[in-house]
């Protein structure tokens, strides 16, 4: 049995679940609505206010699918009640961020300035102007939207300037020694 996948899923108070025939599962809280398909190897069901995952036999994949579905289902019951962020820092001298309606403008050394809309469902905020949070209910599009922002410039190793995850180790190199 899956260590993940048999543990049930508590669903707060607010947060309304469907579970429909052909097992998709639609999770509706304060903080937005979202849905998934499940595989046919799962079944989902519920049980006073959690949630249960069950799986058809014992198979390989039918074990895998056991545990990523209960995860998915809680990262959604979580994400509409309490959401997801990511925090980036810019580091360098003249790289700056600031919010522009809707979209981050970002100032990073190039020649121009690099203009970032968000997807549907994605709040970015900039507290000061080397801060960046991206917040959202979707974990996967929180953290794909964050990988994106963190992609226009990645921390180089040499003097660590760019955008990185709050807290992220660089790992530093010595660079050229004077001949």
């Amino acid at each position: 049995m899956s260590r993940l996948g048999k543990m049930a899923i508590e669903v707060p108070h607010g947060v309304e679940t469907i579970i429909s025939p052909d097992m998709k599962v639609a999770v509706k809280g304060a903080k937005g609505r979202l849905e998934l398909d499940t595989h046919g190897r799962v079944t989902v069901r519920r049980d006073g206010n959690r949630l249960i995952v069950d799986r058809h036999d014992d198979s390989k994949p039918s074990r895998a699918y056991h545990g990523l579905y209960q995860r998915l289902i809680s990262n959604m019951v979580v994400g509409v009640s309490r959401g997801f962020r990511k925090e980036l820092e810019i580091q360098g001298v003249g790289y700056r961020a600031r919010i522009e309606g809707k979209g981050l403008t970002l100032s990073l050394g190039f020649s121009h300035l690099i203009h970032f809309e968000p997807p549907q469902g994605i709040a970015l905020e900039s507290p000061q102007p080397t801060e960046i949070v991206v917040s959202g209910c979707d974990k996967q599009l929180v953290g794909q939207v964050a990988a994106n922002i963190r992609a226009f410039r990645k921390p180089e190793p040499y003097k660590g300037k760019g955008i990185r995850y709050k807290g992220e180790y660089v790992r530093r190199k010595v660079g050229k020694t004077g001949a």
